[in-house]
């Protein structure tokens, strides 16, 4: 509807007189007469028109320009990260208030008992933290921002990972006292592996003890940022009154009663030194990096203010240079240059390269255009569980989606229809009717799963690599209270979907209810949101790390099941042997017929492989599942009267429980590769900790002032290490985790492994 709204207001304006002008100013007319797009015409709401050349204007003339051009280049979409504390919530919603997208402010622990706007989990407003990444959009001279506020907490980087993935920039907000802590530099390396180009904002310039030149000079030592101030404080402390714009060379004070009136003025005569001094250095450090700069800056021609936004603008798009802007996001100030930044230095949708990974083509790397022209791309980022079922959060990265569309889930192959379109606004709602690429929105009644991408069904693309790593650990969760059954399945189902690496399962054998995931913590946020969200009060057991068992030589058996009690009774007889699977077969459980003739009717043959297939759930030494084997069915015997499908099963269950222990079978466990990154000064501490947990170290590199160790661990020696870590390196230490493979264990731990496991069957 827009589209075509705006296509017939271009057509009608193209009828005008060719040749039309709209008379300028006095200084455009000094020159020459000037053109006007169409577009500036309709969607300049600011007063400021948008000048054409006249090439330019031959080439709109031939309506050659896509009508979206314009919308992309006017679209950000933005993430705000930090440490935690640093503000980064305040900061939003003092930008949401000055784009007029809220009438009034509220403190994130306010007495008001209202709460930041971007937190709306109950949890979140009572801690005056941020869990989940809210979505909210506004609109800043005429430019559409979309904001992500991403959690700082370590426990959560998940969702800040799935946020900068879907991101073309970000804000990293500092704080002017507490400078660059361990958080920020773990956001800050999450946003240097997702490419996102970076703004650095220090606040709280208003707190006794802020200093942000300090900060400055530990975002280039601790976070190896190459920045520099664009702006300069008038004052510190209770002093702070404003500041001083090093590129424009103006001076900004924030007046009204929530700093919304920017009155701009000269700079003051005492601080010309100051900024002349900062304003040169600002110019050095971008014309290290950009070779148009650095040209005039040789030949020592006068810099003019556009020049120099052109340069930083072109350094940040290239990851090469990060802006600094200053203020007191509680205070009200130094929000709105900030906000001038993001249009001025950070890149539209189309200038940033996206990549997806070609199904087809085995996971070839595909390089995205960016435009509603291609066909549709769009990844599914975030899922929430509102008020009238599933909300899916999705960046379109290329293409056009219309409510009403069929649109093709890539990684189940299921085709849905877009029922509701909406735009959100935290947890509130505006309808559209249709969205193109670059911009971020959600969708009703959608089911997926969290990473899924959608097409129109033309390609198959995803965005994200389609192999989600095998869950590593277990706990057994039970709800406390037998009336909270159904909220506790209702839980377990939404996690389930919202997070890949989450898994359920049902224990046979204890009745129990098993959550898997890629580690202890992971398991302990989704009890404690369990408790929270849903109000059920869970039980939790002791962490149980997935072993598997396998055989290592070839057993034969040979079985008989003959069991008579009156009437039809049970008859089966199973021959073959059993034997390990090569190393880095494709699969893991193999059944082969390699009978002659019809010893065992064919029908029957079917219940003998179920037979197998299910004894193999649960091996003889510690009950876990057996793999990497290989049975093989050579001979057997039926009876015209006994024998039936019940019969040849119990028969290979049985004759699968008396061939294994002559298989010389082995215990299998989870080994991870896990890679450190730690200060050096700690690499002696960590090593010794990883060789006492039986870790083989593979890699150890030196990247700036930290340590890269690669380990090969068991993860039954993990247990606790994210808290060990922490207290090893004074937080600054952090860990990745992933599975690697099972290996087999060594003979002792293996007899005390089976030991426990007999131990246990006899207590119960």
């Amino acid at each position: 509807m827009v589209r075509s709204l705006r296509s017939s207001a271009t057509r009608l304006l193209y009828s005008l007189r060719p040749g039309t002008l709209l008379s300028s100013s006095t200084a455009a007319s000094n020159t020459s007469s000037t053109y006007y797009s169409p577009y500036a015409v309709l969607l300049g709401g600011s007063g400021r028109l948008r000048q054409f050349s006249a090439g330019n204007l031959a080439r709109l003339k031939e309506d050659k320009e896509p009508w979206w051009k314009e919308s992309l280049e006017k679209l950000r979409n933005i993430g705000i990260s930090a440490h935690i504390d640093s503000g980064k919530t305040t900061l939003t919603e003092r930008i949401l208030y000055y784009t007029g997208r809220i009438h009034e402010i509220h403190e994130v622990r306010g007495r008001d008992g209202v709460g930041a706007k971007m937190d709306s989990m109950d949890l979140e407003r009572e801690k005056g933290i941020t869990i989940q990444s809210a979505a909210t959009y506004c609109t800043w001279k005429s430019y559409q921002v979309n904001i992500i506020d991403t959690p700082g907490h370590v426990d959560f980087t998940i969702e800040v990972e799935r946020a900068l993935r879907v991101l073309d920039g970000a804000i990293l907000v500092l704080c002017s006292v507490g400078g660059v802590q361990s958080q920020s530099i773990t956001v800050d390396r999450q946003m240097r592996r997702y490419e996102v180009p970076r703004l650095a904002f220090i606040n709280k310039l208003d707190r006794m003890g802020a200093d942000p030149w300090k900060v400055l000079n530990q975002a280039r030592s601790k976070l190896r940022h190459h920045c520099a101030a664009v702006q300069v404080p008038m004052g510190m402390e209770d002093d702070f009154q404003g500041l001083v714009d090093l590129v424009h060379l103006k001076a900004y004070h924030f007046d009204g009663s929530n700093g919304e009136k920017v009155v701009t003025s000269e700079i003051p005569a005492s601080m010309e030194a100051l900024v002349a001094e900062k304003r040169r250095e600002l110019i050095e450090l971008v014309s290290e990096v950009d070779d148009k700069l650095a040209d005039s800056f040789l030949n020592d021609e006068p810099i003019s203010s556009s020049n120099l936004e052109e340069a930083i603008r072109r350094a940040t798009i290239a990851r090469k240079f990060v802006p600094v802007f200053m203020g007191s996001a509680f205070k009200n100030k130094g929000v709105q240059p900030l906000l001038d930044g993001v249009l001025s230095y950070l890149p539209s949708p189309t200038e940033v390269n996206n990549y997806a990974l070609d199904q087809t083509k085995n996971e070839e790397k595909v390089m995205l255009s960016g435009t509603p022209a291609g066909p549709l791309v769009a990844l599914a980022f975030k899922l929430e569980e509102g008020r009238f079922g599933q909300l899916t959060y999705l960046r379109i990265y290329e293409g056009l989606i219309k409510k009403g569309d069929f649109i093709t889930n890539v990684n189940t192959g299921k085709k849905i229809k877009v029922p509701r379109l909406v735009r959100m606004h935290s947890n509130e709602m505006e309808d559209i009717q249709e969205a193109h690429a670059g911009q971020i929105v959600a969708v009703f009644g959608v089911d997926c799963a969290s990473g899924d991408t959608f097409t129109d069904g033309s390609v198959k693309y995803t965005m994200t690599s389609m192999n989600v790593p095998e869950p590593v650990m277990s706990l057994a969760v039970s709800p406390v209270s037998k009336d909270s059954g159904g909220n506790f399945s209702k839980a377990l189902n939404r996690f389930q979907r919202e997070d890949p690496t989450f898994r359920v399962g049902l224990d046979v054998e204890s009745g129990q209810t098993i959550i898997s995931g890629m580690g202890e913590l992971h398991l302990d946020i989704y009890v404690e949101r369990i408790r929270r969200e849903y109000k059920v009060d869970a039980t939790v057991g002791k962490p149980r790390v997935n072993f598997r068992e396998t055989v290592t030589q070839r057993a034969d058996f040979d079985y008989l099941h003959k069991k008579q009690s009156g009437g039809q009774g049970q008859y089966g007889r199973v021959c073959g042997y059993i034997e390990p699977l090569p190393l880095g077969s494709p699969t893991k459980f193999e059944f082969e017929n390699m009978i002659i003739g019809q010893a065992i009717p064919s029908n029957f043959i079917p219940a003998i492989e179920k037979g197998f297939r299910e004894a193999a759930n649960s091996g003889s030494l510690i009950g876990h599942p057996v793999e990497n084997i290989r049975l093989v069915l050579t001979d057997g015997a039926s009876h015209a009267v006994d024998s039936s499908e019940l019969a040849f099963k119990l028969a290979a269950i049985y004759a699968f429980r008396q061939c294994y222990m002559a298989s010389k079978p082995v215990i299998l466990e989870p080994v991870m590769l896990v890679e450190l990154k730690v200060p050096a000064e700690f690499q002696g501490s960590v090593t010794g900790d990883i060789n006492k947990r039986k870790g083989l170290i593979v890699g150890n590199d030196q990247d700036g002032d930290d340590c890269v160790i690669t380990v090969h661990v068991p993860l039954n020696n993990m247990f606790g290490y994210s808290t060990a870590l922490r207290s090893m390196t004074q937080g600054k230490g952090e860990f990745t985790m992933e599975y690697k493979e099972h290996l087999p264990v060594s003979q002792d731990v293996q007899m005390q492994l089976v030991n426990s496991h007999k131990a246990s069957k006899a207590a119960e």
